[in-house]
């Protein structure tokens, strides 16, 4: 059965400001606004090809066209943040397609515990201003290639550097599913951080991580317990609504 209503609903519920979705379906980001008051951004990623007959296909057997039916990169603030501007750039086409979804974000001076600031120019964005009683926070959000493939640490460094370009300087959390173990792959996170400023992973065995410059890390990252993305299902079982734990961290714009 669809399962969209159930995964809103558990998002809804959860304590965040914002928060990154890989390989979402890309008909659900209405729905998860609404659930959650929201304002989203997305970028569509692999197998979306024909999307009126996969959507079709999805809502009479979603179990049969499982992850075919679609993928997309999402990122949603909840007010008082909101987006005010946002990028998308394809990082890798094949063996499929991978895309660095990058929003800007406006965070009221009260929300950001910052004193009042008078407007300044957005150097990335000529023309605009950030809003004067705030700071602006970036946040890319990505799903890189599978370790098989070789080529996540690449896509890492690649998204680094792009996100950092965009961000011209204002804080930054770059995350989503790495497809990186930092056990495995030491020197990959070694060089977001030396290069970037980008800490801090997950842990040792994750591949899901939100690295961060320029904010103060109150909560590292932590995935949460597999019970969280479940819920009630049929004949007294559980339905897990994602193959990966959500990932929590708390950070305070300096």
């Amino acid at each position: 059965m669809p399962l969209r209503r159930e995964f809103a609903g558990l998002l809804a519920g959860w304590e965040w400001d914002v928060a990154l979705l890989q390989e979402a379906p890309p008909r659900w980001l209405g729905d998860l606004e609404r659930a959650t008051g929201a304002q989203g951004e997305r970028a569509l990623t692999s197998r979306n090809s024909l999307a009126w007959l996969r959507a079709a296909l999805a809502e009479w057997n979603p179990d049969l066209i499982a992850s075919n039916e679609g993928g997309s990169n999402m990122v949603l603030a909840r007010p008082p943040a909101r987006i005010v501007a946002s990028e998308r750039v394809v990082l890798a086409t094949a063996p499929e397609r991978r895309v660095l979804l990058l929003t800007r974000l406006a965070i009221p001076a009260e929300a950001a515990g910052l004193a009042e600031a008078t407007p300044t120019a957005d150097p990335a964005s000529p023309g605009r201003s950030v809003p004067p009683a705030g700071r602006t926070l970036v946040v890319a959000c990505t799903h890189l290639s599978v370790p098989a493939t070789g080529n996540g640490a690449a896509e890492a460094l690649n998204a680094a550097e792009i996100a950092s370009a965009w961000a011209a300087g204002a804080p930054l959390v770059l995350g989503g599913d790495l497809n990186l173990r930092p056990a495995r792959q030491p020197d990959a996170f070694a060089a977001l951080r030396d290069r970037y400023g980008l800490t801090r992973p997950t842990a040792p065995q994750s591949l899901d991580h939100l690295l961060a410059r320029g904010v103060e890390l109150v909560r590292p990252p932590a995935a949460l317990a597999p019970t969280a993305r479940e819920v009630p299902g049929p004949a007294g079982l559980a339905i897990r609504l994602s193959d990966h734990a959500p990932v929590l961290a708390e950070f305070r714009l300096r």
